[in-house]
């Protein structure tokens, strides 16, 4: 069990050299503000807030903000770090915590989704001007000419500067659970295999669940 997916030769031709992840955890369930969590959370959080590390951490999402603010939007990773530096790891429930800790831990932009939502095999393409798709919350996105998105047989389910879709968002009810990077240009594809393996740790530990795979893509 692992999802069928390409790098488009847009994407290729666009951005050669960055790179992309997928982690799916099967069998696993949501579990909410666990015990156990807390004492796991702090642990990795004094990781993230030494200083040297931090510097690091912060390069990067300093990173992702020039490419999202090369389209015109903000980057919610700068918020996340803020906050996470100033009062730790929000609560919500493992499968959004485990993607928060991958974000923050390695500095990069990460997604989490519901493996079973997704329809047919996954592409990593560049979105043509005008292309509209259906965010989460019911939103509307209208891309922007080369902009980075994450498509199935059916239907754009991500778009890096904007959001992912509600269709493939997480449930009480999700068991395979899928996370997944983006790198962006300056981003080294290491870091996009070390939150991706967090995260999938995390799940697997304290979700009971069962690390199919952690796959990196990257085409020169």
């Amino acid at each position: 069990m692992f999802p069928e997916f390409t790098l488009s030769e847009k994407y290729v031709s666009q951005y050669p050299g960055v790179g992309f992840g997928l982690t799916l955890i099967s069998g696993c369930s949501d579990v909410e503000k666990p015990q156990e969590f807390k004492a796991y959370k702090k642990k990795h959080l004094r990781k993230m807030r030494k200083r040297e590390t931090l510097t690091q951490i912060t390069r990067r999402i300093d990173t992702y903000a020039d490419f999202f603010q090369s389209f015109g939007y903000p980057c919610p990773l700068v918020k996340h770090l803020k906050r996470t530096v100033n009062s730790g790891f929000p609560q919500y429930a493992l499968f959004v915590d485990a993607h928060f800790m991958a974000e923050m831990c390695a500095g990069i932009l990460v997604a989490v989704t519901d493996f079973d939502r997704i329809d047919g095999k996954l592409t990593l393409d560049v979105a043509s001007k005008g292309e509209i798709c259906a965010g989460m919350g019911r939103r509307e996105f209208v891309l922007k000419e080369n902009e980075i998105v994450l498509r199935d047989e059916k239907d754009i389910v991500c778009v890096l500067c904007q959001g992912a879709d509600e269709k493939t968002r997480v449930t009480g009810t999700t068991s395979n659970v899928l996370f997944y990077a983006y790198a962006v240009p300056g981003i080294d594809t290491t870091f996009i295999r070390e939150g991706l393996t967090l995260a999938a740790e995390t799940v697997a530990e304290l979700g009971g669940g069962k690390i199919e795979s952690v796959e990196v893509y990257c085409k020169p």
